[in-house]
Parts: structure tokens; C-alpha cells; sequence
């Protein structure tokens, strides 16, 4: 088995679709938002509580399995999924959004990135051929291209200069993928908020035919009107027969304008991050379960959720466990958050494939006031 995507339905009135993405570990049915499992585990939840959320693809870090076990322990066990016990796809980033977050920590240059460890402070060299070999140990289904996140704000001869960097090392992890039939590279364009390097560089990488395509350097500081405006001048330019995927976004708005501009795949801490806090999202909304309101309150979070947590749980004992910091309130809350969003993606996807996408979430496309 290796790797397809098929376009099952097209909206009418938008760019937005739905399709499925075959992997060797199986089928992702797509628009589809996948949970983050930075270090081989989303956070608090257990794989069978994971699978019961829908979620169909998986994504681990390179930078921290790199550092914490290492991927040859990874490898050892027979790969990410043996590792982790989980069956279905899986996509590992490249490490490079973590490495160039610790700007005060690393030096980059044309070969690669040398940057201090946050974990044991020793001199780690990472290189696009090194991030592919980690890759390649750990054994994801769908590993991304070594790329240099600009910050922002930031100059336009510093995002050009990322931008033209990110493309010459794509070309050297292709090269340097001893796996392709078994793991697909995606490529990933960047160009800040520059709307014409963005489009350069899509129409860049859309020439090396590559398996799929992200959408990276977003999320990183800047309003969403400009997420918006750069995910509808980039998506329409990234092949129409390959994968889109639209890296760290993950709320209702966010997600359904980039459906309607063409993405396919989403990824975001978002739900365990919150969960963590008390914080849990439902039909769109965010809700603090430590506020007092809750304490008294004794339905379910949400009686049109099918979770484990809406089933079983009244919004008083949630807020009972958040308050009291149990760490079944973090399970809870998690699990609820994941089956959340993943669900509100399912929901586009059977609107577009009923020709209703507009007509049902239409509210979502409109640019908000405040």
C-alpha cells in the first residue's frame, strides 16, 4: 500500500473538498483535524480513548523524540506506532518550528541549524539530511521538509531569505529520503506574510511533484485576518491531486476558512493544551470550567456530543476536577476537546459531500468584527 489522494466532492461556491488520503497504516478521510502527540502520546489520553475520538491520523516531534528517547530507541521498538501502540497514520514534523523558536539558542547557516538543547544543554547540529534520517528511523507515514521559520514580524529580505533557504534544503531532503515508498515528504512553503513570496514559493515546490504540501510559518504571532489572506493566496496554487495541510491551526474559524480556500489537514495543542487549563471548546465556544457557574451545574457538557466525557460527566463534577487539579479532569477534558474538533471537521466534510457546506457553515467564513 502506498500513497493516494482522492478528490470525492467539490463545494460549488468555494475552493473547499472532500477527499481521502491513503497511507501505508490507512485511509485519512479528509477535511480532517489530527491531534498533536508531541513525545509518541497526546498528552493524558490513553490510545483506546484516542481512537474513540475519530481521530485518523496522528502527528509526533521530531526535535523532541530526537532528544528524548532518541530515535534509534524508536527505532529499536519497530517504529513510531509499534512504539506508541497506535495503528492508524501518522505524520512527523521536522523539528524545524522547535528549533527556530529557540532563537537565543541557535546559530543558522546554509548547511543546517546548531542549537543548545533545552533538555541537557549540549550542541545538537541539525541539518536537512539529519532531520530526514531521524525521520526516517522513527517511521511516520508522512514526514515534513527541514525548513526555516521566519518570526514575526520580520523584514522582507529576512522572510525572502527564509523562504529561498527553506526551498534549496527541501531539495536536499529529498535527496536524502532513503524511504520514499514508504513515507511521503511533504514540502513546506513559507514567506511570512508576504503574499507574493508565498505564492512564488508554492508555485516552487508544486514543480517537484511531491507526495503533499503544508502550509507552514502561520500561527506564529500574527492576526487571523492575515492567516486567512495567506492561506487564500497559497492554497489555490498548491496542486489540486495532492494533500494541503495547514500546520498548527486548529479553532472553528480558522479551520473552516481554510477548508473553503482548499486545505485538507489541520493539527493544533490546542485541545489538550486547554484541557489543561480548565478550558474545553463546545460547538465553538470556549468555556473556563473554573468558574463558578459550573459547580452547581449538573448536566452534561454537551448533550449532542457522543464523547465519553459528554456521556458520562456533569459539567459540576468537571469543574470539580479542574479546581481540584485531578488529573482525570485533564484526561476528561482532553478527550472531549480532541472528539470536539474532529468531529466539527467530520460535520464540513459530510456538508461538502451533501453540497450543503455554505449553506450549514457559512456563519464561519465571515470575517469577524471585533
Amino acid at each position: 500500500m502506498g500513497f493516494s489522494f482522492q478528490c470525492q466532492a467539490r463545494c460549488r461556491h468555494t475552493q473547499a473538498r472532500a477527499g481521502t488520503f491513503l497511507t501505508p497504516h490507512g485511509l485519512v478521510e479528509t477535511p480532517k483535524f489530527m491531534p498533536v502527540g508531541t513525545l509518541a502520546t497526546v498528552k493524558s489520553v490513553t490510545i483506546d480513548q484516542l481512537e474513540a475520538t475519530g481521530a485518523q491520523m496522528v502527528l509526533a516531534n521530531t526535535f523532541h523524540l530526537h532528544l528524548q528517547p532518541g530515535e534509534a530507541s524508536v527505532a529499536g521498538a519497530g517504529g513510531l506506532h509499534r512504539f506508541m501502540g497506535w495503528k492508524k497514520p501518522m505524520l512527523t514534523d521536522s523539528g524545524g518550528f522547535q528549533v527556530f523558536s529557540l532563537s537565543e539558542l541557535r546559530k543558522i547557516t546554509e548547511e543546517g541549524v546548531t542549537f543548545r538543547s533545552p533538555r541537557d544543554g549540549r550542541m545538537i547540529h541539525l541539518t536537512p539530511e539529519r532531520s530526514i534520517q531521524i525521520q526516517n528511523e522513527l517511521g511516520a507515514d508522512v514526514i515534513m521538509a527541514f525548513d526555516e521559520c521566519p518570526p514575526y514580524p520580520a523584514e522582507r529580505s529576512e522572510v525572502m531569505a527564509a523562504t529561498e533557504r527553506t526551498y534549496r534544503w527541501l531539495e536536499r531532503c529529498i535527496n536524502a529520503n532513503q524511504r520514499p515508498n514508504e513515507q511521503a515528504l511533504f514540502g513546506i512553503v513559507q514567506g511570512g506574510v508576504y503574499l507574493d513570496l508565498r505564492v512564488a514559493a508554492a508555485e516552487s515546490l508544486a514543480e517537484l511533484n511531491l507526495p503533499g504540501y503544508a502550509i507552514g510559518g502561520v500561527s506564529v504571532g500574527e492576526p487571523a485576518e492575515l492567516i486567512h489572506q495567506i492561506v487564500r493566496a497559497t492554497a489555490p496554487v498548491l496542486p489540486a491531486e495532492k494533500p494541503r495541510y495547514l500546520m498548527g491551526v486548529g479553532t472553528y474559524r480558522e479551520m473552516a476558512q481554510a477548508i473553503a480556500a482548499g486545505i485538507d489537514l489541520f493539527d493544533c495543542v490546542i485541545p489538550t493544551r486547554w484541557a489543561r487549563h480548565g478550558t474545553v471548546m463546545v460547538q465553538g465556544e470556549r468555556w473556563n470550567l473554573k468558574n463558578a457557574q459550573y459547580r452547581e451545574d449538573f448536566s452534561s457538557l454537551d448533550a449532542s456530543c457522543p464523547c465519553y466525557t459528554c456521556q458520562n460527566f456533569s459539567r459540576a463534577y468537571l469543574c470539580h476536577l479542574v479546581r481540584t487539579r485531578e488529573i482525570l479532569g485533564y484526561t476528561l477534558l482532553s478527550i472531549h476537546n480532541i472528539t470536539e474538533l474532529i468531529r466539527f471537521t467530520q460535520r464540513i466534510r459530510e456538508a461538502i459531500l451533501g453540497d450543503r457546506f455554505v449553506t450549514e457553515f457559512g456563519h464561519w467564513l465571515d470575517t469577524p468584527t471585533e
